[in-house]
């Protein structure tokens, strides 16, 4: 009885270990099944005439062997066959020849040897399936912030622990370069990378992705996780710098205000998380010249010329806007690049013209703003970018109608022959007639 129990109580603290390990019951008990067939077909050379009845409610285990019953000294295999004294016996007092005389085997019986063995073969099974269960789980999660809290730093990676006690592998290269932990606290990354070589899973996390920035931002503002709006497309340059475009699928919704938040709210708390990485939200278009445009943020673009098939756009620029447009150390220019997926050159547009140029935005007042948006698109950023153009080619790159093609040419005109009236008597009467445009360059010129 005392062996009976032992083994019952082995197979109930196996079922609890099986539940710490976060197993489902269901499985736990296939695999105790499977690990007493494995070692009773050991013993008996076969399990096809064996029942093994698992009882989770009780955490125990009861076997019976189906024996087929011969006459008195013709049994030729004691584990397929009993003879007919010895079944009526085993309280079966009316079997007959050619039943099946079915009788309970006690495990412990056996001794202790097949108690370890059995405990052994569940062991290995139990890890087997462990492991496989943590590799499905994080397998699933590639992509997804998890949190871990530090139990080791190295020189090259840092163990983290989750709270299901599992290793997750922080390499050196996946810190923003602004990490420093201490042991015990905790840290969030995304799930970059899941293997399973030998059946050892290794899960690697990172917090330099491009995809913990996206799921940052999908934590922090409800609108992107309800999907009113949608995150097109995403730069970093870790712990430095950061640009991602949105876009609204609500036109009531201010993509770009939504994500920053009142008074920056929502983004404070992901600059934090990120080592005050410099994050710039920008507004995303399909129209490739002014996603080029939003994405030199903050330096102003007089004129884009673009190569779609390349994938190449040259940028001019007035002088004093050519640095902001590179940035520190390149890292807006890369990040231009990168977000919109076009080799960006910039250029320094010729002084003399645009020296006293002026930004269509400064015309609302007589100028609509969707006329605006449209020389936008069309390249069009200041007003002599326009002027430079012939009537037919602002009509056929901006989509406009003639007249009011005609009316912006007469508005933007106007502008700069104003601004050159008072220099008028000051030339010579005897000189030929010039361009308007050209005065301010004769004028350096004497």
């Amino acid at each position: 009885m005392a062996k009976k129990e032992e083994a019952n109580n082995m197979v109930e603290r196996f079922a609890e270990f099986k539940e710490l390990k976060n197993i489902d019951k269901t499985t736990m008990i296939s695999v105790l099944e499977e690990s007493f067939r494995n070692v009773l077909a050991k013993m008996f050379g076969t399990d096809e005439n064996l029942d093994v009845i698992m009882n989770p409610d009780k955490g125990d285990v009861q076997i019976f062997q189906n024996l087929e019953v011969v006459p008195d000294g013709e049994v030729t295999n004691p584990n397929l066959q009993i003879s007919l004294t010895d079944a009526r016996a085993d309280q079966d007092p009316d079997a007959e020849i050619g039943d099946e005389h079915t009788k309970e085997i006690i495990f412990a019986d056996f001794g202790r040897r097949a108690i370890l063995n059995l405990r052994q073969t569940l062991q290995s099974k139990i890890l087997d399936l462990q492991k496989e269960a943590i590799y499905t789980k994080f397998k699933d999660l590639e992509g997804e912030i998890v949190s871990g809290e530090v139990y080791q730093t190295w020189s090259k990676e840092t163990l983290l622990i989750d709270d299901d006690k599992n290793e997750l592998l922080l390499p050196k290269s996946e810190a923003i370069p602004g990490d420093y932990f201490r042991k015990g606290e905790t840290v969030r990354a995304v799930v970059s990378n899941v293997d399973n070589k030998n059946n050892n899973p290794k899960i690697t996390v990172s917090r330099t992705s491009d995809t913990f920035l996206r799921r940052l931002f999908e934590l922090e503002v409800p609108e992107i996780h309800d999907g009113l709006i949608v995150i097109r497309a995403v730069a970093r340059i870790p712990g430095e710098r950061a640009k991602i475009a949105v876009e609204s699928y609500d036109d009531r919704i201010d993509p770009v205000g939504a994500c920053v938040g009142v008074k920056g709210s929502r983004i404070h708390g992901i600059v934090r998380e990120l080592r005050n990485e410099n994050i710039d939200v920008i507004n995303y278009t399909a129209n490739p010249t002014l996603f080029i445009q939003r994405a030199l943020s903050p330096a102003k673009v007089s004129s884009i010329h673009i190569d779609e098939e390349e994938k190449k756009a040259e940028v001019f620029l007035r002088p004093e806007e050519v640095s902001l447009a590179i940035g520190k150390n390149g890292y807006n220019i890369k990040l231009a690049t990168k977000l919109t997926g076009y080799e960006i050159d910039v250029y320094r547009d010729n002084v003399e013209v645009f020296e006293e140029d002026i930004y269509l935005d400064e015309f609302t007042d007589e100028i609509e703003p969707w006329i605006i948006e449209s020389l936008k698109n069309a390249g069009c950023v200041t007003a002599k970018s326009v002027l430079k153009l012939s009537r037919q080619e602002i009509i056929d790159k901006a989509d406009l109608e003639e007249d009011t093609v005609d009316h912006v040419l007469e508005v933007l005109r106007a502008e700069f022959e104003d601004d050159e009236e008072p220099a008028a008597p000051a030339q010579d009467d005897a000189a030929p007639e010039a361009p308007e445009a050209d005065a301010p360059a004769a004028d350096q010129a004497e």
